[in-house]
């Protein structure tokens, strides 16, 4: 079961790194000082992959817990 930990821990990481991607790119958008339709455009761009990293990340922090309850 400590795969089941490594493996969870990796997707966590993995769904934090694109959590923080999203971060950084609503940052630059904001920094190039777009604002209505074009802000909007690029943020809606960003909606799917931060639901997904949040989604990754949530998937491995379950396989951590599970792992360790195993053990």
């Amino acid at each position: 079961m400590a795969a089941l930990v490594w493996i969870g821990a990796l997707l966590t990481f993995g769904g934090l790194a694109g959590l923080g991607y999203c971060i950084l790119v609503a940052f630059r958008a904001r920094r190039e000082g777009l604002e209505g339709p074009a802000m909007e455009a690029r943020l809606r761009k960003l909606v799917a992959l931060n639901l997904g990293a949040l989604a990754v990340s949530s998937l491995g922090l379950m396989m951590v817990v599970f792992g360790v309850f195993l053990n």
